[in-house]
Protein backbone atom coordinates (compact mmCIF):
# COMPACT_ATOMS: atom_id res chain seq x y z
CA UNK A 1 0.00 0.00 0.00
CA UNK A 2 1.18 3.64 -0.96
CA UNK A 3 2.09 5.73 1.86
CA UNK A 4 -0.52 8.32 0.92
CA UNK A 5 -3.37 5.18 1.27
CA UNK A 6 -1.94 4.29 4.60
CA UNK A 7 -1.74 7.84 5.97
CA UNK A 8 -5.21 8.34 5.01
CA UNK A 9 -6.76 4.89 6.23
CA UNK A 10 -4.68 5.80 9.34
CA UNK A 11 -6.62 9.30 9.61
CA UNK A 12 -10.05 8.34 9.31
CA UNK A 13 -9.88 6.36 12.33
CA UNK A 14 -9.63 9.38 15.11
CA UNK A 15 -10.59 12.70 15.14
CA UNK A 16 -7.97 15.91 14.34
CA UNK A 17 -8.18 16.55 18.35
CA UNK A 18 -7.36 12.85 19.40
CA UNK A 19 -4.57 12.51 16.56
CA UNK A 20 -2.90 15.08 18.14
CA UNK A 21 -3.16 14.33 21.66
CA UNK A 22 -1.91 10.78 20.75
CA UNK A 23 1.04 12.22 18.82
CA UNK A 24 2.32 14.64 21.47
CA UNK A 25 2.14 11.72 24.07
CA UNK A 26 4.44 9.57 21.85
CA UNK A 27 6.42 12.49 21.05
CA UNK A 28 7.24 13.33 25.03
CA UNK A 29 7.37 9.85 25.59
CA UNK A 30 10.69 9.04 23.78
CA UNK A 31 10.59 5.69 25.07
CA UNK A 32 13.16 3.54 23.05
CA UNK A 33 14.35 0.18 22.76
CA UNK A 34 18.14 1.09 23.25
CA UNK A 35 17.59 3.73 25.53
CA UNK A 36 15.50 7.15 26.13
CA UNK A 37 16.08 10.00 23.68
CA UNK A 38 17.24 13.48 25.91
CA UNK A 39 14.50 15.99 26.17
CA UNK A 40 14.84 18.62 23.96
CA UNK A 41 14.60 21.10 26.25
CA UNK A 42 17.86 19.45 28.24
CA UNK A 43 19.88 19.03 25.02
CA UNK A 44 19.52 23.19 24.27
CA UNK A 45 20.11 24.04 28.16
CA UNK A 46 23.37 21.55 28.04
CA UNK A 47 24.83 23.07 24.29
CA UNK A 48 23.44 26.71 24.68
CA UNK A 49 23.45 27.70 27.89
CA UNK A 50 19.94 28.99 27.94
CA UNK A 51 16.85 28.19 26.59
CA UNK A 52 15.29 29.07 23.02
CA UNK A 53 13.88 32.58 23.76
CA UNK A 54 12.09 34.72 20.74
CA UNK A 55 14.25 37.68 19.54
CA UNK A 56 12.10 39.79 18.23
CA UNK A 57 9.48 39.67 14.87
CA UNK A 58 10.42 39.31 11.05
CA UNK A 59 8.16 37.14 9.70
CA UNK A 60 4.53 36.77 9.94
CA UNK A 61 3.64 33.46 8.53
CA UNK A 62 -0.06 32.47 8.32
CA UNK A 63 -1.89 29.69 7.42
CA UNK A 64 -4.96 30.42 5.26
CA UNK A 65 -6.41 27.02 5.57
CA UNK A 66 -6.17 23.27 5.40
CA UNK A 67 -7.85 22.84 2.27
CA UNK A 68 -5.76 21.48 -0.77
CA UNK A 69 -6.18 19.90 -4.31
CA UNK A 70 -3.38 17.18 -3.13
CA UNK A 71 -3.25 14.47 0.20
CA UNK A 72 0.95 14.27 -0.08
CA UNK A 73 2.57 11.63 2.12
CA UNK A 74 5.07 14.10 4.09
CA UNK A 75 2.08 16.72 5.37
CA UNK A 76 2.77 18.18 8.59
CA UNK A 77 -1.12 20.22 8.03
CA UNK A 78 -2.50 16.79 7.27
CA UNK A 79 -4.16 19.13 4.18
CA UNK A 80 -6.89 17.90 1.44
CA UNK A 81 -9.76 18.47 -0.35
CA UNK A 82 -12.03 17.35 2.73
CA UNK A 83 -10.61 19.94 4.89
CA UNK A 84 -13.25 23.33 5.38
CA UNK A 85 -10.90 25.19 7.64
CA UNK A 86 -10.49 28.63 5.81
CA UNK A 87 -9.16 31.97 7.06
CA UNK A 88 -11.89 34.84 7.19
CA UNK A 89 -11.29 37.97 5.71
CA UNK A 90 -11.47 39.46 9.28
CA UNK A 91 -8.83 37.37 10.72
CA UNK A 92 -6.42 38.74 7.68
CA UNK A 93 -7.00 42.26 8.79
CA UNK A 94 -6.28 42.01 11.77
CA UNK A 95 -2.89 40.38 10.51
CA UNK A 96 -2.45 43.19 8.31
CA UNK A 97 -3.06 45.24 11.39
CA UNK A 98 -0.04 43.40 13.18
CA UNK A 99 2.60 43.90 10.18
CA UNK A 100 1.62 47.77 10.46
CA UNK A 101 1.55 47.97 13.74
CA UNK A 102 5.16 46.31 14.49
CA UNK A 103 6.73 46.67 11.20
CA UNK A 104 6.90 43.03 10.08
CA UNK A 105 8.35 43.32 6.11
CA UNK A 106 7.56 39.79 5.46
CA UNK A 107 4.45 38.02 5.07
CA UNK A 108 4.80 34.55 4.38
CA UNK A 109 1.49 32.74 3.24
CA UNK A 110 1.06 28.56 3.71
CA UNK A 111 -1.59 26.02 3.61
CA UNK A 112 -2.93 23.71 2.41
CA UNK A 113 -2.97 25.43 -0.70
CA UNK A 114 -3.18 28.98 0.45
CA UNK A 115 -4.60 30.24 -3.14
CA UNK A 116 -7.57 28.07 -2.44
CA UNK A 117 -8.64 30.49 -0.06
CA UNK A 118 -11.12 33.17 -1.59
CA UNK A 119 -9.60 35.86 -0.15
CA UNK A 120 -6.13 34.94 -1.17
CA UNK A 121 -5.98 37.81 -3.69
CA UNK A 122 -7.18 40.59 -1.75
CA UNK A 123 -4.90 39.69 0.94
CA UNK A 124 -1.53 39.45 -1.17
CA UNK A 125 -3.29 43.09 -2.93
CA UNK A 126 -3.43 44.80 0.85
CA UNK A 127 0.05 43.44 2.00
CA UNK A 128 1.45 45.03 -0.72
CA UNK A 129 -0.80 48.26 -0.51
CA UNK A 130 0.09 48.54 3.11
CA UNK A 131 4.15 48.29 2.52
CA UNK A 132 5.03 44.98 3.22
CA UNK A 133 7.66 44.21 1.27
CA UNK A 134 8.10 40.65 0.97
CA UNK A 135 5.09 38.34 -0.05
CA UNK A 136 5.94 34.74 -0.49
CA UNK A 137 3.84 32.33 -0.88
CA UNK A 138 4.34 28.23 -0.47
CA UNK A 139 2.43 26.99 -3.74
CA UNK A 140 2.12 23.30 -4.87
CA UNK A 141 2.70 24.20 -8.53
CA UNK A 142 -0.38 21.77 -9.28
CA UNK A 143 -2.98 24.31 -8.12
CA UNK A 144 -1.98 26.45 -10.77
CA UNK A 145 -3.37 24.21 -13.39
CA UNK A 146 -6.14 22.40 -11.08
CA UNK A 147 -8.81 24.41 -12.47
CA UNK A 148 -9.12 27.54 -14.97
CA UNK A 149 -9.89 29.97 -12.21
CA UNK A 150 -5.97 29.62 -11.18
CA UNK A 151 -4.59 29.75 -14.93
CA UNK A 152 -3.92 33.46 -14.35
CA UNK A 153 -2.26 33.17 -10.92
CA UNK A 154 1.84 33.45 -12.46
CA UNK A 155 0.33 36.86 -13.78
CA UNK A 156 -0.93 37.57 -10.67
CA UNK A 157 2.12 36.83 -8.84
CA UNK A 158 4.28 38.79 -11.18
CA UNK A 159 1.93 41.56 -10.68
CA UNK A 160 2.88 41.90 -7.42
CA UNK A 161 6.26 40.75 -7.45
CA UNK A 162 5.09 37.68 -4.63
CA UNK A 163 8.21 35.45 -4.14
CA UNK A 164 6.94 31.68 -5.04
CA UNK A 165 8.34 29.20 -3.25
CA UNK A 166 7.10 25.67 -4.87
CA UNK A 167 6.99 22.01 -3.74
CA UNK A 168 8.95 19.77 -5.67
CA UNK A 169 10.16 16.44 -4.86
CA UNK A 170 12.31 15.06 -7.49
CA UNK A 171 13.42 16.11 -11.15
CA UNK A 172 11.42 12.69 -11.56
CA UNK A 173 7.97 11.74 -12.01
CA UNK A 174 8.44 7.67 -10.35
CA UNK A 175 9.63 9.18 -6.88
CA UNK A 176 7.40 13.07 -7.37
CA UNK A 177 4.14 11.08 -7.67
CA UNK A 178 5.19 8.32 -5.39
CA UNK A 179 5.40 11.06 -2.61
CA UNK A 180 2.33 13.50 -3.55
CA UNK A 181 0.10 11.39 -6.06
CA UNK A 182 -0.35 10.54 -9.30
CA UNK A 183 -0.53 13.02 -12.09
CA UNK A 184 1.18 16.18 -9.67
CA UNK A 185 4.63 15.37 -12.05
CA UNK A 186 3.38 16.49 -14.90
CA UNK A 187 0.91 19.03 -13.52
CA UNK A 188 4.21 20.63 -11.41
CA UNK A 189 5.85 20.81 -14.85
CA UNK A 190 3.37 22.58 -16.65
CA UNK A 191 3.24 24.88 -14.17
CA UNK A 192 6.98 25.50 -13.38
CA UNK A 193 6.87 26.46 -17.26
CA UNK A 194 3.99 28.97 -16.84
CA UNK A 195 5.95 30.73 -14.22
CA UNK A 196 9.01 31.08 -16.46
CA UNK A 197 6.77 32.35 -19.17
CA UNK A 198 5.93 35.12 -17.06
CA UNK A 199 9.67 35.78 -15.89
CA UNK A 200 10.57 33.73 -12.98
CA UNK A 201 13.33 32.16 -12.02
CA UNK A 202 15.58 34.08 -14.91
CA UNK A 203 18.52 35.49 -15.05
CA UNK A 204 18.10 39.36 -14.56
CA UNK A 205 14.48 39.03 -13.31
CA UNK A 206 13.44 40.31 -10.09
CA UNK A 207 10.69 37.30 -10.03
CA UNK A 208 11.79 34.75 -7.28
CA UNK A 209 11.54 31.29 -7.98
CA UNK A 210 12.44 28.36 -5.49
CA UNK A 211 11.67 25.03 -4.90
CA UNK A 212 11.45 22.87 -1.90
CA UNK A 213 12.67 19.31 -1.44
CA UNK A 214 11.82 16.90 1.26
CA UNK A 215 13.34 14.04 1.97
CA UNK A 216 10.96 10.91 0.76
CA UNK A 217 11.60 8.45 3.38
CA UNK A 218 13.03 8.76 6.99
CA UNK A 219 16.09 10.36 6.36
CA UNK A 220 17.63 13.79 6.74
CA UNK A 221 17.95 15.24 3.24
CA UNK A 222 21.18 15.73 1.36
CA UNK A 223 23.45 19.07 0.94
CA UNK A 224 21.45 21.92 -0.56
CA UNK A 225 23.86 23.28 -2.67
CA UNK A 226 24.56 19.96 -3.94
CA UNK A 227 20.51 19.38 -4.42
CA UNK A 228 19.93 22.32 -5.80
CA UNK A 229 22.43 21.74 -8.75
CA UNK A 230 21.16 18.18 -9.63
CA UNK A 231 17.91 19.78 -9.62
CA UNK A 232 18.91 22.85 -11.86
CA UNK A 233 21.00 20.10 -14.48
CA UNK A 234 18.24 17.97 -14.75
CA UNK A 235 15.17 20.44 -14.60
CA UNK A 236 17.02 22.06 -17.42
CA UNK A 237 18.30 19.49 -19.69
CA UNK A 238 14.99 17.31 -19.57
CA UNK A 239 12.40 20.71 -19.46
CA UNK A 240 14.03 23.96 -19.92
CA UNK A 241 13.01 25.08 -16.42
CA UNK A 242 14.89 27.78 -14.95
CA UNK A 243 14.49 28.73 -11.37
CA UNK A 244 16.20 30.63 -8.64
CA UNK A 245 17.29 28.71 -5.42
CA UNK A 246 16.34 24.67 -3.55
CA UNK A 247 14.85 25.06 0.17
CA UNK A 248 16.45 21.22 1.56
CA UNK A 249 13.62 20.22 4.40
CA UNK A 250 13.87 17.90 7.00
CA UNK A 251 10.44 15.89 7.41
CA UNK A 252 9.56 16.73 10.84
CA UNK A 253 8.24 13.97 13.22
CA UNK A 254 4.37 14.91 13.48
CA UNK A 255 1.11 14.35 11.83
CA UNK A 256 0.79 12.10 8.45
CA UNK A 257 4.71 11.72 8.03
CA UNK A 258 5.20 10.66 12.51
CA UNK A 259 1.50 7.92 11.55
CA UNK A 260 3.86 7.15 8.66
CA UNK A 261 7.05 6.39 10.45
CA UNK A 262 4.97 4.51 13.47
CA UNK A 263 3.18 2.25 10.50
CA UNK A 264 6.62 1.17 8.96
CA UNK A 265 8.69 0.82 11.73
CA UNK A 266 10.82 3.44 11.09
CA UNK A 267 9.94 5.71 14.29
CA UNK A 268 12.99 5.02 16.72
CA UNK A 269 15.37 5.19 14.10
CA UNK A 270 14.34 8.45 12.93
CA UNK A 271 14.40 10.22 16.16
CA UNK A 272 17.29 8.48 16.71
CA UNK A 273 18.98 10.11 13.67
CA UNK A 274 17.63 13.21 14.83
CA UNK A 275 18.73 13.62 18.09
CA UNK A 276 22.26 12.08 17.42
CA UNK A 277 22.55 14.67 14.13
CA UNK A 278 21.58 17.93 16.95
CA UNK A 279 23.76 20.77 15.60
CA UNK A 280 24.06 23.33 18.28
CA UNK A 281 24.75 25.67 15.93
CA UNK A 282 21.45 25.01 13.79
CA UNK A 283 19.98 25.39 17.01
CA UNK A 284 20.94 29.39 16.81
CA UNK A 285 19.06 30.08 14.03
CA UNK A 286 16.26 28.55 13.73
CA UNK A 287 13.06 29.95 12.75
CA UNK A 288 10.66 30.23 15.55
CA UNK A 289 13.27 33.03 16.99
CA UNK A 290 11.70 35.58 14.82
CA UNK A 291 8.74 34.34 13.08
CA UNK A 292 5.14 34.29 14.62
CA UNK A 293 2.95 31.45 12.82
CA UNK A 294 -1.15 32.22 12.65
CA UNK A 295 -3.13 29.28 12.43
CA UNK A 296 -6.48 29.23 10.24
CA UNK A 297 -8.52 31.22 12.92
CA UNK A 298 -6.19 33.31 14.16
CA UNK A 299 -4.42 31.79 16.85
CA UNK A 300 -0.53 32.42 17.68
CA UNK A 301 2.09 29.94 17.59
CA UNK A 302 5.85 29.60 17.47
CA UNK A 303 5.64 27.86 14.26
CA UNK A 304 3.05 25.97 12.08
CA UNK A 305 4.78 22.81 13.09
CA UNK A 306 3.80 23.84 16.88
CA UNK A 307 0.31 24.49 15.66
CA UNK A 308 -0.27 21.33 14.43
CA UNK A 309 -0.02 19.85 17.72
CA UNK A 310 -2.00 22.17 19.29
CA UNK A 311 0.72 24.02 21.54
CA UNK A 312 0.11 27.62 21.57
CA UNK A 313 2.26 30.21 22.44
CA UNK A 314 2.60 31.04 26.39
CA UNK A 315 0.63 27.43 27.35
CA UNK A 316 -2.67 29.81 25.86
CA UNK A 317 -4.58 30.31 23.01
CA UNK A 318 -4.00 34.07 22.53
CA UNK A 319 -5.65 35.93 18.88
CA UNK A 320 -3.82 37.59 16.55
CA UNK A 321 -6.53 40.36 17.36
CA UNK A 322 -4.72 40.97 20.95
CA UNK A 323 -1.11 40.80 19.84
CA UNK A 324 0.71 42.92 21.66
CA UNK A 325 4.64 44.20 19.89
CA UNK A 326 6.60 43.07 23.39
CA UNK A 327 5.31 39.47 22.35
CA UNK A 328 8.38 38.70 20.72
CA UNK A 329 10.64 40.30 22.94
CA UNK A 330 12.34 37.51 24.95
CA UNK A 331 9.64 35.22 25.19
CA UNK A 332 10.32 31.46 25.75
CA UNK A 333 9.71 29.20 22.66
CA UNK A 334 7.90 26.29 23.45
CA UNK A 335 9.35 22.94 22.27
CA UNK A 336 9.05 19.19 22.23
CA UNK A 337 10.91 16.46 20.56
CA UNK A 338 9.78 17.28 17.13
CA UNK A 339 11.86 20.45 17.87
CA UNK A 340 15.30 18.07 17.29
CA UNK A 341 14.29 17.76 12.88
CA UNK A 342 15.23 21.84 12.82
CA UNK A 343 18.09 21.74 14.29
CA UNK A 344 19.27 18.37 12.59
CA UNK A 345 22.69 18.62 10.52
CA UNK A 346 22.59 21.62 8.55
CA UNK A 347 19.35 22.66 10.09
CA UNK A 348 15.63 22.65 8.56
CA UNK A 349 13.82 26.04 8.37
CA UNK A 350 10.75 27.21 6.11
CA UNK A 351 13.64 28.88 4.04
CA UNK A 352 15.90 25.38 3.94
CA UNK A 353 19.03 24.88 5.76
CA UNK A 354 20.31 27.18 8.35
CA UNK A 355 23.77 27.12 8.03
Amino acid sequence: MSQTKVLQSLHKRQSPLAQTERQLKILEEGIFSNGDAPKFGQKIQQSLGAPLKTTGLDILQVNLGYMCNQVCAHCHVDAGPDRKEIMTQETMEHCLKVMESSGVKTLDLTGGAPEMNPNFRWFVTQAKARGVNEIIVRSNLTIIVANKKYHDLPEFFAQHQVHVVSSMPHWTKEKTDRQRGSGVFEDSIKALKMLNDVGYGLTGSNLTLDLVYNPSGAFLPGDQEALCQDFKRRLDQSFNIKFNGLFALTNLPISRFLDYLIASDNYEDYMWTLVESFNPAAARAVMCLNTLSVSWDGYLFDCDFNQMLQMPINDARQHIAQYQNDLMEGRLIKISQHCYGCTAGAGSSCQGAVI
